[in-house]
């Protein structure tokens, strides 16, 4: 038989990004005022088409390849020419168009700047080639110096860090992992010294260290910590630079491009991921390089954390953004793929629905979740946050990052797995999404990393009452008829809330942290899709039984009773799990020989 006779599998056609999307309209529709909503969906509508046609059609092209680094010329002199592909920079030049991050300073829409601007992103980001890695420290660098720049460095650099053209925006690096501590910036060594002189940003430092990661570094600029206390002083003795990528920084476009080394800094390899491929991230070494003060010294470490609120939040919502993707590929073959002789279509079989559903539930939980969590950031940024709101973005900002990383790699995985041995094809792009969004677990704090930080917070009872004063209104807005219908749902979320508030007591058990964070994400996603529906259902919304539906499904299928049983554990350790652990990992005996080190 030759190839082109026989049965030919009916290829998929994904329908529009937005309008297709279970979440976003419904969503967006509530969280933001009418008129607000009517102006920015026809621009939602208009991206949402160009995803899935000419932005998926470049980044599935081969004008989008890996980076390459060429450190030497032909006469053996350092270069440092980092090339990055003709895609890959066009992906930027998108990006900046459709003002991502511009719309968050703009602010034309005030508070619900950031939702707006996170909803475009979330419907690109599974076709965009990791270009948002980049992107979101360029917002985070933005916000820092809006916050704390010079006169100077507002006038000159955020201008450019928010700009809608792509021949004048910068874009911007975040440079803290170092070699000794990854996580940890207590152990940083790069070292800044003072030069006595004022450039026109501010104070002037020589910085000398080896940054291990710096994701961006084709960027203009990139925010630093250093050193400029003692090593003893750990993060205390850590400030934030302001550090160009050539010298000079600012120049006209018919300037010559200055060489990569001007400010010396030397590109020594670029890393080998797994996924991220496009992504030029690489080991840098600073050899007296050029930066310029932000902030106060010593005080590194608190300036520089915008950025990590803000690229948390772009971290999750690049998980669920691949998520949408995999599950929108999914959705549209289930809707031409036949079985049974070819008799039935997927979409008409219902073991194969209840898959996609599934993962369709986890990713209107996930999303709902991580938009709380922006509309917050939305509201603080804008000045019109209550103390309360204040406190509970802090909280939930790490809970949206690691609940998001961790359970959407698993949808991704499910959506791929209900195409078969097409959804195992590169061509389809579930791969690329699964291996990207897989650095989202590790990418600005590991699970671990980040229930650590919600101890530090959630230890502040003031959080955690902020935190539970939310819950209750919710539950206390839901009408008495709709609240029937949902009891036993709402009994089970209200007793895990009585299992959780309290774990952050001190003394802590060493094991509580991470169920903890855990269920934190079951917790909060489900109140929100709870405040959904109740909005739905008080709306007389057509989906308003489905949303009812979505959130009893949720609190039952999530894993929520799961994680109080998790939780109860951690708590009633005596040590001996701690000790088992050791044993399981290590080896019986482990901690004898531990204990001798």
């Amino acid at each position: 038989m030759r190839i082109e006779e026989g049965f030919h599998p009916t290829p998929f056609t994904e329908d529009n990004a937005y309008t297709a999307d279970p979440v976003l309209p419904s969503l967006l529709k509530r969280v933001l005022p009418r008129s607000v909503f009517k102006e920015v969906v026809p621009d939602l509508e208009r991206c949402g088409h160009e995803v899935v046609t000419s932005l998926r059609t470049l980044s599935d092209s081969g004008k989008v390849f890996p980076p390459k680094l060429l450190q030497y010329d032909q006469w053996g002199r350092r270069i440092d020419d980092l090339q990055t592909s003709e895609g890959w920079r066009e992906l930027k030049a998108i990006s900046q168009r459709e003002g991502i991050p511009g719309i968050f300073y703009e602010r034309k829409f005030g508070e619900h700047s950031r939702v707006y601007g996170f909803a475009k992103m979330m419907v690109m980001v599974g076709d965009s080639n990791e270009i948002f890695c980049p992107m979101s420290m360029t917002d985070g660098t933005a916000r820092v110096i809006e916050l704390l720049g010079s006169p100077e460095m507002k006038r000159d650099i955020l201008p450019r860090l928010i700009s809608r053209d792509p021949a004048h925006a910068f874009t911007s690096g975040q440079w803290m992992t170092e070699r000794p501590g990854g996580s940890d910036i207590s152990l940083t060594e790069t070292k800044a010294i003072s030069t006595g002189q004022a450039s026109i940003y501010g104070p002037k430092y020589t910085l000398d260290g080896v940054k291990w990661f710096s994701s961006a570094t084709d960027s203009e600029v990139s925010v630093a910590l250093a050193r400029t206390g003692s090593q003893q002083d750990g993060s205390r003795g850590l400030s934030l630079f302001l550090v160009p990528l050539r010298l000079p920084l600012l120049r006209t476009p018919s300037d010559p491009v200055p060489s990569p080394i001007s400010n010396n800094i030397l590109v020594h390899r670029l890393k080998n991921k797994v996924g991220t491929h496009i992504l030029p991230t690489a080991e840098l070494s600073l050899e007296s390089t050029e930066g310029y003060l932000i902030g106060e010294l010593g005080k590194g470490v608190k300036n520089i954390s915008p950025v990590l609120n803000i690229t948390r939040l772009w971290s999750a919502t690049a998980s669920i953004g691949n998520l949408r993707k995999c599950l929108a590929i999914a959705t549209s073959y289930a809707k031409v793929r036949a079985i049974h002789s070819g008799t039935v279509l997927l979409i008409d079989t219902p073991i194969h629905v209840e898959q996609l559903a599934s993962v369709n539930i986890l990713y209107r939980a996930l999303t709902h979740l991580t938009f709380g969590v922006v509309g917050l950031l939305g509201k603080v940024e804008s000045g019109g946050a209550t103390p309360d709101e204040e406190r509970r973005l802090r909280m939930l900002t790490p809970v949206a990052k690691a609940y998001a990383a961790e359970k959407a790699c698993a949808g991704m995985e499910e959506a791929m797995a209900a195409m078969g041995g097409a959804g195992y094809m590169e061509e389809n792009g579930i791969g690329r999404s699964i291996r990207d969004a897989l650095v989202e677990k590790i990418w600005e704090g590991t699970i671990v990393v980040l229930a650590l930080d919600l101890v530090r917070v959630a230890q502040d009872k003031a959080c955690m009452q902020a935190f539970v004063t939310w819950s209750n209104g919710i539950f206390k807005s839901c009408p008495s008829d709709f609240a029937k219908q949902i009891s036993s749902e709402m009994r089970i979320l209200q007793e895990a809330i009585h299992e959780f508030a309290p774990s952050y007591n001190k003394p802590m058990k060493p094991l509580v942290p991470r169920p903890a964070i855990m269920l934190a994400g079951a917790i909060t996603s489900s109140i929100y899709l709870l405040e959904h529906a109740i909005w739905s259902y008080k709306n007389s919304e057509p989906s308003s039984t489905l949303d009812m539906e979505v959130f009893k499904r949720w609190v039952v299928d999530s894993g929520l009773e799961a994680n109080v049983q998790s939780l109860k554990r951690s708590k009633a350790d005596t040590g001996e799990r701690v000790k088992i652990n050791s044993s399981l990992v290590f080896g019986v005996g482990a901690q004898k020989e531990q204990a001798k080190l």
